[in-house]
């Protein structure tokens, strides 16, 4: 596979290729969720790969930069500050650094009214974003989103493969997202975990224990009986994985478990960091619990991961890289009961969506990837 080379310069504008030369400044696009801004670095890596010379700029919002520090497919982390949506002031100075920056191409994966005027702004020859009813007005190429995976990816990473092929017939040389740890991260990372092995012995297992927000969370009392099946047929240690202001919901979903279960909750490991999780997870032997960003991340680890989906996300768009071999295994409601109409009421659909519907599909994981 072809190598990146780090070089910032590039050369002179080319008529034939619409005024962009052979070595681009291309700013990329890709605002909000951890999720979305790993995966969309995808498109980094691939325009990269395709275009060694090529400066290449990602644009996302500060909260999920340690999904993609010291990649070394993005020459420059652009961050759009939280403040630039609440003043108008602050936006303007921001696309007025942007029009200074001179990109000669900018692919807008996030597609909304804040990076449709920074796309504008930026003065790009190229502008490649999604097919809308407005973008043609404002951008050179856009591309057809679609809903269903053809390549087993997903169509969360096929969509952003796309928007690569859409800048000079790119090919794709990489279909798969990437966290980059440095050594010293891993040793201290190592370091926790064999303390806890030593007093231990056993295996360790990520538990994406709570959603983002309570219609992603897969119900507390359900997760327990989840949580009890896990360790019962593992035996492993867990780590349970949520935000300091879940630690309520968290005593509450551990007060439900089994004690026997609670005895295998690492109820007092502390994550300080997303990187420090992101090291953490590098250990373990799975993720297990309700999708999201943790499972996302866990893929691009090349850790294991049954991922549990709320009835409201469609999982066509982001069940990929799953395979025959049960490396990454995902359950959604309509898997057992196609009929249910569950966006509209997310609470009662996941009432229906009982345990025991996919216990031996979880059972199947734990004897493959985890004993």
């Amino acid at each position: 596979m072809k190598k990146p080379l780090r070089r910032r310069g590039w050369g002179g504008k080319s008529p034939s290729l619409g005024g962009v030369g052979e070595a681009p400044k291309i700013l990329v696009i890709q605002q909000k969720m951890i999720g979305d801004v790993l995966v969309s670095s995808l498109i980094c890596e691939n325009l990269k790969l395709n275009h060694p010379e090529a400066e290449v700029h990602y644009l996302v919002n500060r909260f999920t930069i340690p999904v993609i520090e010291n990649n070394p497919y993005i020459d420059k982390i652009v961050v759009f500050e939280d403040e630039f949506r609440s003043s108008k002031l602050k936006f303007y100075k921001f696309l007025k650094k942007i029009r200074k920056a001179k990109y000669d191409v900018v692919i807008d994966a996030y597609g909304k009214l804040e990076s449709n005027l920074i796309t504008i702004f930026s003065g790009a020859k190229t502008k490649i974003s999604w097919k809308k009813s407005y973008t043609k007005l404002h951008y050179t190429k856009t591309i057809k989103i679609v809903n269903e995976s053809k390549m087993g990816l997903g169509s969360a990473i096929e969509n952003r493969l796309n928007l690569v092929k859409g800048f000079r017939n790119s090919k794709i040389y990489s279909k798969q997202p990437k966290i980059y740890l440095t050594p010293k991260e891993l040793d201290s990372a190592k370091t926790r975990i064999e303390l806890v092995q030593n007093k231990q012995s056993n295996a360790i297992i990520m538990i994406s224990a709570l959603g983002s927000n309570p219609s992603k969370t897969y119900p507390l009392a359900y997760m327990a009986k989840v949580l009890d099946v896990v360790a019962n047929q593992s035996n492993a240690s867990l780590i349970l994985n949520y935000m300091p202001q879940q630690k309520g919901d968290i005593m509450r979903l551990y007060g439900m478990c089994l004690k026997k279960t609670q005895n295998h909750i690492l109820i007092d490991f502390e994550v300080k960091s997303l990187r420090e999780f992101l090291t953490i997870t590098k250990f373990c032997k799975a993720v297990i619990g309700n999708e999201g960003g943790s499972t996302n991340m866990a893929k691009a680890l090349n850790v294991p991961t049954f991922s549990i989906f709320s009835p409201c996300i469609d999982k066509q768009g982001w069940n990929g890289l799953e395979n025959h071999t049960l490396k990454h295994v995902s359950v959604h409601l309509k898997d057992f009961k196609p009929d249910i109409i569950s966006k509209k009421n997310t609470e009662s659909a996941y009432q229906l969506f009982k345990p025991d519907l996919f216990l031996d599909l979880l059972n199947n994981f734990i004897i493959n990837r985890v004993n």
